[in-house]
């Protein structure tokens, strides 16, 4: 039911004293209908965590979402109005408006809605209670199916059955680790019944598309430690299914190695820990994520020197190299080689092709070049032009 809760959000709350925001309440309740704020904005705001999207649900339809918007001057977009979702400009920014719905039929991909006007159907077709908690225009806070109680104690739980959940949509097995390393506690462990649902339902992982499970094992490893969670989706089968030859026994250590040096969360070098085969093409990555993986996991166990490396493809992958390859020595890196790698990506050979000429011109001038940047590494990048324009032919 959508009795109000005795909680009220700050009214400092970015979302809830947005004026944009507020426009498109007034706007559907001018038409007698009822809107809240969903989703994580509200988990977010209720955990003091940074804002999340703000989306909002409402009792109106679609159509009658769009007609309340263009009587108040606002656009109204139909971005998913098959799906219920209309996008509600105010003051240049968007607003997604959802019709409450209820799922009539799903097949782990995608589901078949129909409108409703209870909040209660609305609740429930979301995933984990945490997620299904509402605020009315006031800041008031709705909370239908009692999820309260888990979010205070930051745990992720399936709404209602475990199983119904997932196959209605195979995503949230990753989603369920996603959610348990950025916002779950730690040392209350993963829910038993949620485990033991998505060890039984990891056929259905299959029916995924690359993208889908690309972008959300990107956000899980850019999680502050997704350590646990990891280990969980070995457990239960999820990790081998995902990325075949994978091995997570790195992705603690490499965690503790970047907290040690200062370094910030890098999904891409926790993933070239992680290894596999056909990473890339099983995640979709993009061209430039791709190239940068292929980068880390070829140079951590190349013969560069941790300053060439550097030097040839910056900072981010010198500082992942170097993590990379403490993890294969099971050596925290020392700190010093955090100035090794700065001083060599930003380094600059002091030679052009033009100052070998005329003695030089085409292969051999490129061989020779070689040749004196090889050596001007060598030395740390201090050989001077003068020292190297006077270097013997080798």
């Amino acid at each position: 039911m959508d009795r109000p809760h005795d909680l009220t959000l700050p009214a400092s709350t970015s979302w809830l004293a947005d004026a944009d925001a507020q426009a498109v309440c007034d706007a559907v309740q001018a038409g007698g209908h009822r809107i809240y704020f969903v989703g994580g904005c509200v988990r977010n705001a209720l955990m003091g965590l940074p804002d999340s999207d703000v989306d909002m649900s409402t009792d109106a339809l679609p159509e009658r979402v769009m007609a309340l918007a263009d009587r108040s001057g606002l656009k109204a977009v139909p971005t998913g109005i098959a799906h219920g979702t209309v996008t509600v400009v105010s003051g240049g920014k968007g607003f997604e408006v959802t019709t409450f719905r209820r799922d009539v039929e799903t097949d782990g991909r995608r589901a078949v809605v129909a409108f409703s006007d209870s909040i209660d159907d609305d609740a429930r077709r979301r995933d984990f209670t945490m997620n299904a908690l509402y605020a009315d225009p006031d800041g008031r806070v709705i909370d239908p199916l009692e999820g309260l109680p888990d979010l205070r104690a930051r745990r992720v739980r399936f709404i209602e059955d475990a199983d119904a959940r997932i196959r209605e949509d195979y995503l949230r097995t990753l989603r369920y680790f996603r959610f348990c390393a950025w916002y779950a506690d730690p040392d209350q462990g993963f829910d038993p019944d949620a485990l033991a649902a998505i060890a039984a339902n990891t056929d259905g992982l299959e029916t995924l598309s690359a993208e889908r499970i690309g972008a959300e094992l990107q956000k899980l490893l850019a999680a502050p430690d997704p350590a646990p969670a990891v280990a969980a989706m070995r457990q239960t089968g999820v990790l081998p299914v995902i990325l075949p030859g994978s091995d997570d026994r790195w992705l603690g250590m490499l965690i503790h190695f970047e907290g040690a040096m200062g370094l910030a969360p890098n999904w891409k070098v926790r993933l070239a820990g992680l290894g596999g085969g056909n990473v890339a093409e099983r995640l979709r990555l993009s061209k430039a994520d791709s190239n940068t993986l292929a980068i880390l996991r070829e140079a951590a166990f190349g013969g560069q020197t941790l300053a060439e490396v550097a030097y040839r493809h910056g900072v981010e992958i010198g500082q992942g190299v170097m993590l990379l390859r403490a993890c294969l020595a099971e050596t925290p890196p020392e700190a010093s080689m955090l100035e090794t790698i700065n001083l060599a990506a930003h380094a600059v050979f002091p030679l052009r092709g033009a100052d070998l000429m005329p003695a030089y011109s085409g292969p051999d001038l490129g061989q020779r070049l070689k040749q004196l940047e090889a050596r001007w590494i060598a030395s740390g990048f201090t050989a001077t032009r003068e020292n190297l324009l006077n270097t013997p032919d080798m």
